[in-house]
């Protein structure tokens, strides 16, 4: 299986469990020229921008960590674009969360990190 497909599989997982958790789906796979966005949701009136993470094993760190300073500054310029497009007010709330999925355990990490002045 090749990373495209392997990611689709665990972004498929993590919007099950984020919709059994009440978050309305409103995206997948969100690309421009800056970038992804895994899924794309909204949480009672939040849009939340969610950067799902897979690993099997601690081996190379958890799923978590993986989500590096460089991986948030990409998620925040595609956020601020898809904003844009879809003409969503800036003073509507945002949400940067981060679904880790180890092995068959999925965590839900939110606000895992705030939009900073890039």
């Amino acid at each position: 299986m090749n990373k495209r497909t392997e990611g689709s599989k665990w972004e498929a997982v993590a919007g099950d469990f984020l919709t059994r958790h009440g978050i309305d789906i409103t995206e997948y796979n969100f690309r421009c020229r800056f970038g992804e966005i895994d899924i794309i949701g909204n949480d009672k009136g939040t849009i939340v921008f969610y950067e799902v993470k897979f690993r099997k094993d601690t081996a190379y760190g958890s799923p978590a960590e993986a989500v590096g300073i460089k991986k948030q500054k990409v998620i925040a310029k595609v956020s601020d674009y898809y904003r844009m497009l879809n003409n969503i007010p800036w003073d509507t709330p945002i949400r940067y969360d981060v679904v880790a999925i180890q092995g068959n355990r999925i965590e839900l990490i939110p606000a895992a990190f705030m939009r900073m002045g890039f």
